[in-house]
């Protein structure tokens, strides 16, 4: 069943990126002509980057529950477990990241995806990604679309953990389109992505059931026939 819901998510990613590149880099509606009413701005004009904090300050303090801090290797495998470490809940709210946020690693190992493994505390070299004028389809396209530049930047940095910094998504150009057409697009992609989060989401609910169950099964604490 888990495998089955990453492929529908491939595919739904894949005709995601297809329409992105139909529409900004091909221009198909259009004739192959960006339309003259749109203009171009950058990363830093549509969406907000706010780096992680460095969550060795912030522990739970004595009766608190630990909230599970988000780093790369929980970004890279979509979820926290046992060893990831924990931070203190009450840290500014701007900090915790939620199912569905996008966040952008541009530290060592550079991807952008949506976090669908529960609430956690976002860590340094770590960038939530919010906008106040743009949906979330619009920014996480973009900032997809200028990863490969980005992962090539920061090979460059031979001496050092490769990252990139601000000015580079501050010279990452962005085409707005008119409102219609803009309205137009948001009507094929967000569907899409919300599908893929959902899908994500309902998948770790039901591992965590699976997880919580199989130990009980085993041991006859329940059996199959209870649920029947």
């Amino acid at each position: 069943m888990l495998l089955a819901g990453g492929t529908v998510n491939h595919h739904l990613e894949q005709m995601a990126q297809a329409i992105f590149k139909s529409w900004f880099v091909d221009f198909e509606p259009f004739g192959g002509e960006i339309p003259g009413e749109w203009r171009t701005e950058s990363l830093l004009d549509i969406a907000d980057y706010l780096n992680g904090l460095a969550m060795q300050r912030f522990r739970p303090t004595e009766g608190e529950v630990g909230l599970p801090v988000l780093k790369i290797k929980e970004l890279r495998q979509g979820s926290c477990d046992s060893s990831s470490e924990l931070c203190s809940p009450n840290i500014r709210m701007d900090y915790i990241v939620h199912d569905g946020d996008v966040i952008f690693s541009w530290s060592g190992s550079l991807l952008v995806d949506f976090w669908c493994g529960g609430d956690c505390g976002l860590n340094q070299h770590l960038f939530k990604v919010t906008s106040r004028k743009y949906d979330k389809w619009f920014y996480y396209t973009w900032t997809c679309h200028h990863l490969a530049q980005f992962v090539a930047m920061a090979a460059d940095k031979a001496t050092t953990m490769g990252h990139i910094k601000r000015e580079a998504l501050e010279n990452a150009k962005v085409i707005i389109p008119d409102e219609d057409s803009y309205n137009q697009l948001g009507g094929l992609l967000n569907p899409l992505y919300e599908q893929v989060i959902n899908n994500r989401v309902e998948s770790r609910k039901l591992s965590q059931l699976r997880d919580s169950l199989l130990p009980k099964l085993m041991t006859g604490e329940i059996s199959v026939e209870e649920g029947i």
